[in-house]
């Protein structure tokens, strides 16, 4: 699909994310809160993303078009191509250079490995 979010429209899709189907009006509010903006920052945004398809807004109602996981797949390959190339393993060691794990994250790594190898 070819998803990808400036900062702004994340920030914004992750309220929408935690309280869909959200009225419009709790939305502003809760724009207000968490992001700092004005009602018409939000009205604003909630029509530019419906336009884009990556939400609806019926009857006063907004509901997202396109979920958190799809997003964050599109970004994050996104970001280790232009980054690394493409190579996983470059991301994994420059994430990790530094940081240790714990056994029961190491194991939870050995699982997701597995579940995805080839073969």
């Amino acid at each position: 699909m070819g998803i990808k979010l400036c900062d702004s429209d994340f920030y914004f899709m992750r309220v929408v994310w935690d309280a869909e189907p959200v009225r419009s009006g709790e939305l502003v509010k809760l724009c207000g809160e968490r992001l700092g903006w004005k009602k018409s920052t939000t009205y604003t945004q909630i029509k530019k993303l419906q336009e884009k398809g990556f939400l609806k807004n019926e009857d006063a109602v907004v509901t997202a078009l396109v979920s958190r996981e799809e997003v964050q797949k599109e970004e994050s390959d996104y970001f280790v191509e232009r980054t690394f190339g493409g190579s996983l393993p470059g991301f994994l060691a420059a994430f990790m250079r530094g940081k240790t794990l714990s056994k029961q994250e190491v194991e939870q790594l050995k699982r997701m490995i597995e579940e995805h190898q080839e073969g």
